[in-house]
């Protein structure tokens, strides 16, 4: 009798242990503040010192971005600049000595003027010229100089200058008068090429000798052509070119003689090709159905070499030290921030030098976007990439929101982003659709929202709403529509001309007037603004009739569903106007409408500050409205926060 309970004991013990199993993600995860989600740092750029032991980076730990040196072996950043207005960004230590270059505009003005840091801490203006934008293109061969371009002369085109750094003065390289874009320059200081946009995706490519001021056409037909970089020797020039293709692929320009060959094709679009500084090796960048692949090939062999991994990360961007036996890389991913590593090519030593997420952060507990596809109402195929909610389940569906990428012609990615994390860690699917009009899926579909934009393209995100609405998990009866900028337009005409579609909208800074925002564009954009009229309507011509019936702002009567809307007051693309007219239009409906401005931000918030504000209220107001959560209380004030 003894042996018979003794068996029934352990086979009852078994039988609990095997039904015990690991609690899943959604058992575990824990919910983040805006706060905890946001104080996940981000980095960008890395500079080799000219002794390789320090790497000169931005950062926005102190809230804004500001400079950084790091060194090389791993160890403690240090702060170079403190600014608490405006952002600072690095560009380059200076090749042979320890000054550096950095860039500052005013609150998001995107009139931006290059600095110098001396070694001594002090900053000098190079560009001091009051309302003149310069940018910074590369060092000179013999790293004896730079060039970078302003519209000092005239606001309205990019000229061409070369700065001295033993004097720190420049000279007009290049005179624009035609209103072409600058890139690169070759190694002997002979050549610049130079690019007139036709459309959004075509251009001519041109290269111009600096001496006998002779323009040579590259394209042979009309296409989207991109320079990239001249040979090491400069014996050749290499550019990017669609002629014939759906996606670019890139091409050699014999100097001597003009021939031409196809030098790298791809199944994706090639997106940038250099050449590193002693010729050793050629970086090319493919955008690869929404992420960057990089392939780095030894130019004297014709061979790949090797990149380093990182566990469970893509490699995202590298930079090599001009001696070419160091690189930079960043390594991350959707549930990931990118964290930056030094790479010995010579020992194959790798170095992580960055922990970003914040260590409150459970890295589990972020979620990894997928890849899919759905069947349009014609019948296109459309990309999207998904982010589905750990706690999503058929017992537990969860509200879900379409989101649309700036543009047009933008491209929704694979990269980390805090807010769609933020959004999904607090139960909100996201789906980010590259809709008819989008970059990185060949030609054709880039040019199907050619005038036609608030159309097919808002089809496409209504399908996309659609096939929401049939995944398990999703409640199909809670599902809003956001976006920013060109995505900001496309939430408006959501709510305009498919106002029964969404059950929310979230506007940041997006277009609702196009005939105002057309005729106001900066006048740095007049090198393509022939060519945005093009693809979206010539605001001085009877395109404006069809410009007012796609504008949101005149038709904001047909809005039903409630709104926030969020703008930086020093936005140069999209006027606050903007959203104060449409603010005050919807709010005549008697729908919930309510309004974020930032006097000190431009187009798009890079303040971690504002940041946290933006993206507190939005979940405030996503709670309250599509999830159903709390009170539908006063609105948010208007004014600064």
């Amino acid at each position: 009798m003894k042996k018979i309970i003794a068996i029934a004991v352990i086979a009852l013990i078994w039988s609990c242990k095997k039904e015990e199993k690991t609690p899943s993600i959604a058992e575990t995860m824990k919910t983040y503040t805006i706060d905890q989600m946001m104080d996940n740092e981000a980095i960008g750029g890395g500079s080799f010192s000219p002794d390789k032991s320090k790497l000169l980076i931005s950062s926005n730990r102190s809230g804004i971005y500001n400079m950084y040196t790091i060194p090389s072996t791993g160890g403690e950043m240090v702060p170079i600049t403190q600014s608490d207005s405006s952002s600072v960004f690095s560009i380059s230590y200076f090749p042979k000595d320890e000054r550096m270059l950095f860039r500052m505009d005013n609150n998001g003005d995107e009139i931006y003027h290059i600095f110098v840091m001396e070694t001594d801490g002090t900053h000098k203006d190079l560009t001091p010229e009051e309302g003149a934008r310069s940018l910074f293109y590369q060092w000179s061969q013999d790293r004896a100089s730079f060039f970078y371009g302003s519209n000092k002369r005239d606001k309205r085109f990019m000229d061409l200058y070369e700065m001295d750094l033993g004097t720190m003065e420049s000279k007009l390289v290049y005179q624009n008068e035609d209103g072409y874009d600058v890139s690169a320059i070759s190694p002997d200081k002979k050549f610049v090429s130079l690019s007139k946009s036709i459309n959004t995706n075509d251009s001519d490519l041109f290269l111009y000798n600096l001496e006998t001021k002779e323009l040579t056409k590259i394209n042979e037909t009309q296409s989207g052509n991109s320079a990239q970089d001249f040979s090491h020797d400069g014996s050749a020039f290499y550019y990017t070119t669609d002629d014939g293709s759906e996606f670019a692929y890139l091409m050699k320009y014999k100097m001597a003689d003009g021939s031409r060959e196809k030098a790298m094709a791809r199944d994706w679009d090639i997106v940038g090709s250099y050449f590193t500084h002693d010729g050793t090796y050629q970086v090319t960048y493919i955008n690869e159905d929404a992420k960057s692949t990089i392939e780095v090939m030894e130019v004297a062999t014709g061979k790949n070499i090797d990149l380093p991994t990182v566990e469970n990360m893509e490699i995202t961007s590298v930079s090599f030290s001009d001696d070419e036996t160091m690189m930079r890389f960043y390594a991350g991913g959707s549930f990931t921030p990118s964290n930056l590593y030094v790479y010995n090519l010579e020992t194959k030593e790798q170095t992580k030098l960055t922990n970003v997420l914040n260590p409150e952060i459970q890295a589990q507990d972020l979620v990894k976007a997928e890849v899919i596809r759905f069947k349009s109402f014609d019948g296109l195929e459309i990309p999207a990439i998904y982010y589905k909610p750990h706690q999503a389940s058929a017992e537990n569906p969860v509200p879900a929101l379409v989101w649309v990428h700036g543009g047009p012609g933008g491209q929704s990615t694979q990269n980390f982003s805090a807010f769609i994390q933020y959004l999904v860690n607090h139960g909100y699917a996201v789906l980010a659709v590259n809709n008819r009009g989008s970059s990185g899926y060949g030609k054709s579909f880039y040019q199907m929202d050619d005038l036609n934009h608030g159309d097919k393209d808002l089809k496409d995100c209504v399908e996309g709403k659609n096939w929401l609405a049939q995944q398990p998990g999703i409640d199909g009866e809670k599902i809003g529509i956001i976006g920013g900028s060109y995505g900001g337009y496309m939430t408006m005409a959501a709510l305009t001309y498919a106002p029964e579609e969404f059950d929310v909208g979230v506007n940041l800074f997006g277009v609702t007037n196009w005939i105002r925002t057309l005729k106001s564009i900066p006048p740095w954009w007049e090198s393509f603004k022939d060519a945005l009229y093009k693809e979206l309507g010539d605001p001085y011509s009877a395109d404006s009739v069809r410009l007012k019936q796609i504008s949101p702002l005149f038709h904001t009567d047909k809005v039903t569903k409630p709104l926030i809307v969020l703008q930086g007051s020093q936005d140069p693309r999209v006027l606050q106007a903007e959203s104060d007219e449409i603010v005050a239009g919807v709010r005549k409906n008697g729908v919930p409408v309510e309004y974020v401005l930032f006097e000190d931000e431009g187009h798009g918030f890079v303040k971690k500050e504002n940041q946290i504000t933006a993206y507190s209220k939005i979940l405030e107001f996503l709670d309250v409205y599509l999830k159903g959560e709390g009170e539908q209380g006063t609105p948010i004030k208007d004014g600064n926060l």
